[in-house]
């Protein structure tokens, strides 16, 4: 019997082909979002579900509420892992590692001892030994048990070994960062590569044995630069042991806090600070909820799971829509095996299986789009996604949801089509389909309200990085070339600038790794008004080590006061501050005002200039206050290129370094990349939304235009009677359109609002943003009414010109 119900199912899809292609069409496209969404989401949900024991292992976290804001923090006192691991026996292992520019992790450039030329790379991390043990890295070379015990001590992974040593064991060759002789680090391990669904990558994990990186650092708990992890003992309640670490507020930071003089209320710092434990298979999905270094969401799996699950339902709409908008045409069969003896529940298994045959074609299809779409879909995500032919589960998933989807949309077209009654169809008294559709209208309009939902927060996205790309943060970023990996000239970085200044095509050059795009270095420190220490609690902002010519090469402008000299002696003890950090330590006038910071255990900085505030984060984050000192941070020079020939230029910097450098290949980029680089999850959202929203305005199309060939075969010989009474062709135009105009109308009045509240909350992560105009929501409803018209206006102009002797020749 089911060998008739596939034989009857696959004539009747022949015999229909235009609407046979716009169902499978329509199916296929859903499921192969489907498919790229599902690899996307499994992904994110992979991250660190691989770690051995990872039930018991945590990220430590501060949890700080003050003022009724509440805030999240992964960086933890030096001194805090030592703390945690002599007063709780809970704990087997605690380890920390330090990723902060500032103190030489990040990019560096790295050389064998033996070699001169110095390699440009990333992922450079201090490490504790107990960190490599709790995460449980596999070591290739090298003894796991104490690899990073000794200073001066190296880890590497395979990839870099390989690298600078094919075919030769790495452990125990000397390697020297940043040309810095005093420190050569010895290999003393070599891991495999970390995972690609692994929280954190790094490449080459430095000992913090016997490291200080400046006086009482690792005994200091005012400083807060290290992520720490903890494997606690099996058994251990994680919620006692969490509120038991609230303990180390009042023994060790409090009696710090007091010792360096600050005004401190017991009760009140004790009240505003707690630790939490983060389980690590948490960690990369709860970047939004706690400041870290993982970038995954879980609010973008929600709504990228949402947008799968909507684009499939628009290709179900369209089985629904066409299977009984050609109810017709099936009534007289139904009635006819009806009379003849056949039950309900057979005709409903024949269009089931109708309904399951095109589910397996459609599936079948859409997994191979989804493979020819991965590589484009990986650029956009900004993954390395595998499509998964071989994985065991993938035929059986394919085959559940083919049944599944096929039983769901075919469900209610096969009740309706089975329910006919046999003397209604045989004294043809059945609609012929074009009447009563409201059914059928409800569903176009929900197939194009998620459409212009989906085109809405497009524009949104579009117009929110236009604004940024923009927007006057209070800098010039334009014609500004970033020379890195600097500091390799070592005594002739002020040589290097000199010449470079003396360049025609140059307009000045600077000597900070501290710049106000990401990847540079920071540097957070607690300020006050010189001698305020006892009385007002620290405000909070960045410290950077500038040259004089910094403010002029950046076009910062200076609102009060004057810029550094270098013909000035005292200016190597003043600074510069924004207007922000000035009002935050009420400093009404504050040119020759006095202010100190830890960093200067105590000493009076003078005031000499005020800046306007810049943005020097993303423009998610508010302003924060920024004092500028005089000083030596040689990671980066700055040039500002004032020709229009910047090929030229960058020939003419690149000789001078060959010069001072020629064992050192040249290597810069340009301010304003860098800058467009940190919105680069904006871009790829808003492309993936674009691609989104082109999905589900094809698929609904493709049910607008079969729908419309359908209208327009249903109402053939009226319009053919209306030709003949004199109808033009621009009124039979109206005729056929109108009603799909009027859907795309209360579709846009639905969907505005939707997408409204959407977009709005997307854009509350931003602090300066753009705004949701009213102009958004009448292009987005113009754009699908256009592509609605287009769609439709084949059929509708094909019927208008059509001879009415034609519509008319049988009556």
């Amino acid at each position: 019997m089911f060998r008739n119900y596939l034989k009857l199912a696959w004539r009747h899809l022949v015999k229909q082909q235009m609407y046979t292609f716009v169902k499978i069409g329509g199916f296929a496209i859903g499921v192969a979002a489907c498919f790229l969404i599902t690899l996307f989401i499994r992904d994110e949900l992979s991250y660190d579900q691989d770690i051995a024991g990872k039930e018991h292992i945590f990220r430590i976290a501060t949890h700080e509420q003050s003022d009724g804001e509440v805030g999240k923090y992964v960086w933890m006192q030096a001194p805090f892992a030592k703390a945690v691991q002599d007063d709780y026996p809970e704990v087997e292992k605690i380890g920390r590692f330090l990723n902060s520019e500032l103190f030489g992790a990040g990019p560096n450039q790295i050389r064998r001892a033996d070699k001169l030329q110095n390699v440009y790379e990333e992922h450079f991390v201090y490490m504790d030994q107990a960190l490599l043990e709790i995460w449980g890295l596999k070591m290739i070379q090298g003894d796991p048990a104490n690899a990073l015990d000794e200073p001066n001590s190296l880890v590497i992974t395979k990839s870099r070994a390989d690298k600078f040593f094919p075919g030769e064991q790495a452990v125990g060759k000397v390697m020297v960062i940043n040309n810095d002789l005093s420190k050569p680090r010895k290999i003393t391990g070599v891991i495999e590569d970390f995972p690609a669904n692994f929280h954190v990558r790094f490449d080459y994990m430095m000992t913090l044995a016997g490291v200080m990186f400046y006086e009482g650092e690792q005994t200091n708990w005012l400083a807060t630069n290290y992520h720490t992890y903890v494997r606690l003992k099996k058994g251990t309640d994680v919620g006692k042991f969490e509120s038991k670490l609230s303990a180390i507020t009042r023994k060790y930071y409090i009696p710090q806090k007091k010792a360096s003089g600050q005004q401190v209320d017991d009760d009140k710092i004790a009240a505003e600070l707690s630790y939490i434990l983060q389980p690590i298979s948490e960690i990369h999905l709860s970047s939004e909820v706690i400041d870290g270094l993982s970038h995954g969401d879980m609010r973008f799996i929600w709504l990228f799971g949402s947008v799968a699950v909507f684009i499939l339902l628009l290709a179900c709409i369209n089985f629904v829509n066409l299977s009984t908008a050609k109810s017709a045409n099936r009534a007289m069969e139904v009635g006819l095996r009806k009379t003849v003896g056949s039950e309900r529940g057979s005709l409903m298994k024949q269009f089931l299986t109708e309904s399951l045959l095109i589910s397996f074609i459609s599936i079948s299809l859409g997994a191979i789009l989804a493979w020819l779409l991965l590589p484009f879909f990986n650029t956009l995500a900004a993954k390395s996604l595998v499509f998964p032919f071989t994985a065991p589960w993938f035929v059986p998933v394919l085959v559940i949801s083919s049944v599944t989807i096929g039983v769901l949309a075919g469900l209610y077209p096969a009740f309706y089509l089975s329910g006919f009654k046999p003397i209604n169809v045989l004294k043809g008294q059945l609609s012929r389909g074009s009447k009563g559709s409201a059914l059928r209208s409800g569903l176009v309009v929900f197939q194009f309200t998620t459409s212009i939902i989906l085109i809405i927060g497009t524009f949104v996205i579009y117009r929110q990085v236009n604004y940024i790309l923009n927007a006057k943060i209070g800098y010039d970023r334009d014609q500004v070339m970033l020379i890195q990996g600097a500091s390799t000239l070592g005594k002739n970085i002020p040589v290097f600038k000199e010449e470079i200044k003396k360049l025609p095509q140059v307009a000045n050059a600077t000597v900070s790794d501290y710049l106000p795009v990401e990847g540079t270095k920071r540097n957070g420190n607690g300020f006050w008004q010189f001698g305020k220490t006892k009385e007002t609690a620290s405000t909070s902002g960045q410290f950077w080590i500038i040259d004089p010519d910094y403010i002029e090469t950046l076009g910062i402008k200076i609102v009060e006061g004057r810029n550094f000299s270098r013909d000035r002696a005292t200016d190597a003890k003043a600074v510069i501050i924004n207007q922000k950090l000035a009002k935050e330590l009420n400093l009404k006038n504050p040119i020759g005002k006095h202010i100190t910071n830890w960093s200067n255990s105590g000493n009076d900085l003078e005031v000499i200039g005020v800046v306007e505030d810049f943005h020097f984060d993303s423009l998610k984050e508010n302003v924060r206050g920024l004092c500028l000192q005089l000083g030596e941070s040689p990671g980066i020079v700055s040039i500002k290129v004032k020709t229009a020939d910047v090929n030229g230029t960058i020939k003419a910097i690149t000789n001078v370094w060959n010069s001072l450098a020629p064992n050192q290949p040249i290597r810069y980029t340009f301010m304003d990349q860098s800058f467009a680089q940190m919105y680069d999850d904006v871009n790829r959202m808003g492309l993936i939304f674009t691609s989104f929203a082109v999905l589900a305005m094809i698929v609904a199309c493709l049910g607008l235009f079969a729908l419309s060939a359908f209208m327009v075969e249903q109402r053939s010989k009226e319009i053919s009677i209306r030709k003949v009474l004199g109808a033009s062709v621009r009124s039979i135009l109206s005729l056929l359109t109108g009603n799909f105009l009027i859907l795309i109308l209360i579709s846009t009045v639905i969907a505005s609002p939707i997408g409204w509240y959407i977009m709005q909350k997307w854009l509350q992560d931003y602090q300066y943003k753009t705004t949701i105009s009213w102009d958004i929501f009448v292009l987005a409803g113009f754009l699908a009414g256009f592509v609605a018209i287009v769609t439709i206006s084949y059929q509708a102009i094909r019927a208008a010109l059509v001879d009415p002797a034609k519509g008319l020749k049988t009556e």
